[in-house]
């Protein structure tokens, strides 16, 4: 997923500990979105089914966990569609040198403890075998690699969600694709003209691939800082900004501080405006790697560059800085293209929910969206979305078959 293209990240302890339920990637900046080419196959009838939850992350197997446990068994009662080849979520495709004990915000899924692992193993593998046991020892229905294309409007009081050349037709959808597969970029003048080579974070696998290199680390997020952290000793590196960054005072984000953090973005959601990160409202966590960097002189934050040049960046005051390599730290998008048949989007570009519903198609919930995009936030939203399914279908009877 390499750039030239308009193309995150998890940072304290074994895995026990986590901060607060926060977003801390950096907030992306509005940009038009690009809706999937239509693709011509042959689509089959769709399977009546009662709820399909879209995405196996920690807010889709919250949401589905739920159902099960709640008493969704049947085949024909749900279905969970994940794109990935395997179990894991957007934790399976972090990079290698992400170990368990430098990785946060691990919680645990609904009914059941982290691991106890060496710290130093990686964290793609670890996470990814854990929720490949919760999916098992569940029974979970996850069907994969299933790539959803739309949902629409269907017959009878349902949604049609169509992956390829097959097709559902659910009472309820719980759409938690998260935002792994949208990397933002903002767009800079002269971007165009760089010679050199663009990497986001979903690009990143190590530091040794960037060894001797100038550097550009862009972002003000946790990967941003996490990164730059791993990759200064090596490289050459700056480190850009659109705003300076603040630091937590003790480390840690208070929970009133948290709770007024997400609220803001609840409140951007219910009015239809594009979810943001709520990093620049409380600040960044201080961990002991971030710590040992500062101290290292290492996270000097310079502002945001007037415009790249092919060799490098250049900021307002003539300054320039030659540059081999772009490492955009700056966040993503939240993957909801599959549902631009249904016409959601506000004039403001969001989605108008109320809790996890969305207020113009009730029979549709998001998770991992806004502020649940985090671990504790997806469990609480998948499980929340999961009640609000349960109650909508038992107040409403299935239409009767039509004859043949």
């Amino acid at each position: 997923m390499e750039t030239q293209r308009h193309p995150g990240s998890p940072a304290a302890g074994p895995v026990a500990v986590a901060p607060p339920d926060v977003v801390t990637e950096p907030a992306p900046v509005d940009v038009a979105v690009t809706q999937p080419a239509a693709v011509d196959v042959m689509v089959t009838q769709p399977a009546a089914v009662d709820v399909v939850v879209i995405g196996a992350g920690q807010a889709g197997l919250a949401a589905a966990a739920t159902l099960r446990r709640r008493g969704l068994t049947a085949a024909d009662e749900l279905v969970v569609l994940d794109a990935d080849n395997g179990p894991g979520g957007a934790w399976q495709h972090r990079w290698p040198s992400l170990r368990l004990g430098t990785a946060h915000r691990i919680f645990p899924l609904p009914g059941r403890p982290l691991p106890v692992a060496d710290p130093e193993l990686p964290a793609a593998e670890v996470v990814a075998a854990y929720f490949g046991d919760y999916e098992r020892e569940l029974g979970l229905p996850v069907l994969r690699p299933v790539r959803v294309d739309a949902v629409a409007r269907g017959e009878d009081d349902r949604l049609v969600v169509r992956a390829g050349g097959r097709a559902w037709a659910a009472r309820a959808v719980v759409s938690a694709t998260g935002t792994w597969r949208s990397p933002f970029v903002p767009h800079v003048p002269g971007i165009e003209t760089f010679a050199g080579r663009q990497m986001h974070t979903v690009d990143y696998r190590s530091a040794d691939e960037l060894a001797g290199l100038r550097v550009l680390v862009v972002g003000g997020g946790a990967s941003a800082v996490q990164l730059l952290a791993e990759v200064a000793p090596v490289a050459t590196t700056t480190w850009v900004t659109r705003r300076p960054p603040v630091w937590l005072p003790e480390g840690t984000l208070g929970e009133d501080a948290g709770r007024a953090a997400v609220a803001g973005v609840e409140r951007r959601v219910r009015e239809g405006l594009p979810p943001q990160s709520v990093v620049s409202t409380t600040g960044l966590v201080m961990t002991p790697a971030v710590r040992a960097a500062r101290d290292a002189g290492q996270l000097q934050r310079l502002p945001m560059p007037a415009r790249f040049t092919p060799d490098g960046v250049t900021w307002a005051d003539g300054s320039h800085a030659a540059v081999d390599v772009v490492l955009w730290c700056t966040g993503f998008r939240p993957s909801v293209q599959h549902l631009a048949p249904l016409g959601l989007r506000t004039r403001a570009g969001g989605i108008r929910l109320d809790g996890t519903r969305a207020v113009d198609e009730p029979r549709l919930h998001l998770v991992g969206y806004g502020p649940s995009a985090s671990t504790i936030g997806a469990n609480r939203a998948g499980q929340a979305a999961a009640r609000e399914v349960l109650r909508d279908l038992a107040r409403t009877p299935v239409p009767a078959a039509r004859p043949a």
